[in-house]
């Protein structure tokens, strides 16, 4: 079987593509001003389904009018058939809440291997809705939940009632009609493993596409049950949605602490993924030809991307300030475009030398965008075996040497710093999520979480360095007999010196880390988009706005739902070339 490593190998010509270092491409603050890309999970998920046209039906369609009850739709794809089961309950407004310690949803609902009878549907009935208090068997991929959108379910419900459109400028304020509070998959409460999932259904083989799928799916049926409550409410006057107003919805989600230590633990799999978006970069960096078309491309590209941003709409100071920077860094690739550029290695250096980071990283996503021919078959190496693996035999002196050349980020913090351990990780038993405290404050310090991989390699260099001058010769095997409570950070060290990226270079457990740029880093491998952030710790988002409808699968296909715009903003003007071009430091009300 071709390994992980060798692809990477024959993919980048023995490292004749310039890929961005690890200290630039793993640095903290870099990952939290990640965009989506056509890379991400969401986008290359529906590209295979469009391209392969799966069959998606409801074969079961037992809702009352107000939209309570049963449905169940059959997913006929090119390597399986599977089933999504979905419940929809009344649920009074003081029950409901969006945490995860809620017990009652709007919606619950799974995905499932094969099809579903009625014993088997009564089985789910029992348990889908219980969710974490439930238990199903390994025919399950994925379970779910999800609440109403308080703004926007019955406004759009009356909307149509009425016979009239929704309002484009306040759907663009919560750009959904119900919004996911959990996805669960990876063998939770007895649902099937990744590995079974990986090697027996190759429609779902790349991580998280089963997951995302169910968020796609749900994202359709919140459309259809809205249609269907508005229809029975007035059939007289009824009007179903227009099709570009729907897509234009997208599911809301809720993302908090719990997302984080996955990066963490979970290094071997987020370097294929930050290699293969790197790998991408540089493909286009070196291959990528720019003529009239490309130019004239890049430049609706970022039109689009000023209108996206200007259209998104958040609460939090600090993004908004970084959507206001956003908007300057798009008029100067503009004006830089006017000056016409040499090459895309020229322009990402200008880049970083004039450009926030969220500019450096949008212009990224960008340059993806134009050469699909170039980036999209890297979407098939996302995958990659997790085992970090312990080698005994490697002389103490090439480990320490590992160290310094791999970890020299770690080494080079100042751990006894005020502040700088003052932060631990840790798993609320009340709550069952992750929270984080104060070593200065509060409890618990011994039941923290191993997140703190900079300080761990500190300590392991340190002992190593002592054991290295007493005993030069000795091997690996030897150091771990004499210290073996480091044979965890050695087998980490050790594992991924044989990787481009991987360890996230901060330390998490500084008096001011930012988790916030944790989980956007990952939401924005998901394909997430318009940030919210609600505090430092958790952040509101927006999944598959833009994508193609259920009813659009078998058209014409253009994958051209990059930063989607709201449509009667998108039919009017575009921003000229004034706009663009204009320096001030006056940027547009958000709309």
């Amino acid at each position: 079987m071709t390994t992980p490593a060798a692809i990477n190998a024959s993919l980048r010509g023995d490292n004749a593509l310039p890929l961005r270092p690890a200290s630039q491409a793993m640095d903290l603050e870099r990952l939290g001003a990640m965009h989506q890309s056509r890379l991400s999970f969401m986008r290359t998920l529906v590209r295979r389904i469009m391209r392969e046209r799966w069959q998606i039906t409801a074969v079961r369609f037992e809702l009352d009018e107000q939209g309570y009850g049963t449905v169940v739709y059959q997913i006929k794809t090119p390597h399986g058939l599977f089933s999504f089961v979905l419940f929809s309950n009344y649920l009074a407004a003081e029950d409901r809440n969006d945490r995860v310690i809620a017990t009652q949803w709007d919606l619950t609902m799974a995905l499932v291997e094969g099809e579903v009878n009625d014993l088997y549907l009564e089985k789910l009935r029992q348990n889908v809705p219980k969710q974490e208090a439930g238990r199903v068997d390994s025919r399950v991929f994925v379970l779910s939940r999800a609440n109403r959108s308080a703004r926007n379910f019955d406004y759009v419900v009356n909307q149509l009632a009425k016979g009239e459109q929704p309002d484009v400028a306040q759907i663009a304020q919560v750009g959904y009609l119900y919004r996911t509070t959990a996805v669960y998959g990876s063998g939770k409460l007895g649902m099937a493993d990744w590995e079974k999932v990986h090697t027996r259904y190759p429609d779902f083989a790349r991580p998280f596409a089963a997951e995302m799928f169910v968020c796609l799916m749900l994202r359709n049926f919140s459309l259809l049950q809205a249609e269907h409550i508005a229809k029975h409410k007035t059939p007289e006057s009824y009007q179903p949605m227009k099709a570009e107003i729907k897509r234009f919805f997208g599911i809301g989600n809720s993302t908090g602490l719990g997302m984080a230590p996955y990066l963490i633990n979970h290094p071997l799999l987020i370097n294929q993924w930050v290699e293969m978006r790197e790998l991408a970069l540089a493909r286009v960096r070196v291959l990528g030809n720019i003529n009239q078309r490309v130019r004239q491309q890049l430049r609706e590209l970022l039109d689009r991307c000023y209108q996206h941003t200007s259209q998104t709409v958040t609460e939090d100071e600090w993004q908004t300030a970084n959507n206001q920077q956003v908007l300057l860094d798009i008029k100067a690739f503009c004006n830089q475009l006017d000056e016409s550029f040499e090459n895309w290695d020229s322009l990402i250096k200008w880049s970083e030398q004039h450009c926030s980071l969220q500019g450096q990283e949008l212009l990224v996503s960008v340059m993806l965008e134009l050469y699909p021919e170039l980036v999209d078959d890297l979407g098939d190496y996302y995958h990659a075996e997790e085992f970090l693996d312990l080698d005994p035999l490697m002389p103490i002196q090439q480990l320490k040497k590992v160290v310094e050349q791999r970890y020299d980020w770690a080494l080079n913090i100042d751990f006894a710093a005020e502040g700088a351990r003052e932060t631990f990780w840790y798993r609320s038993e009340e709550k069952m999520e992750p929270r984080l405290g104060n070593t200065t404050e509060d409890e618990g310090k011994q039941k923290q979480m191993a997140l703190g991989v900079g300080y761990a390699v500190r300590k392991c260099y340190d002992q190593l360095c002592e054991y290295a001058a007493e005993h030069p010769l000795h091997t690996t095997a030897r150091f771990m007999v004499a210290r073996p409570k480091l044979r965890g950070i050695v087998r980490r060290i050790q594992s991924m010196d044989r990787c481009v990226y991987g360890d996230i270079q901060a330390n998490l457990l500084d008096r001011d880390v930012l988790p916030m740029h944790l989980l956007r880093a990952k939401l924005a491998f998901f394909g997430v988009g318009k940030f919210d952030p609600r505090s430092r710790l958790w952040v509101r988002n927006t999944m598959f706005q833009g994508a193609p409808l259920l009813e659009d699968i078998g058209k014409t296909f253009n994958d051209d739902w990059f930063m989607p715009l709201a449509p009667s903003l998108q039919q009017s003007r575009q921003p000229s070339q004034q706009d663009l071009s204009e320096t001030s430091s006056n940027t547009p009300s958000q709309q």
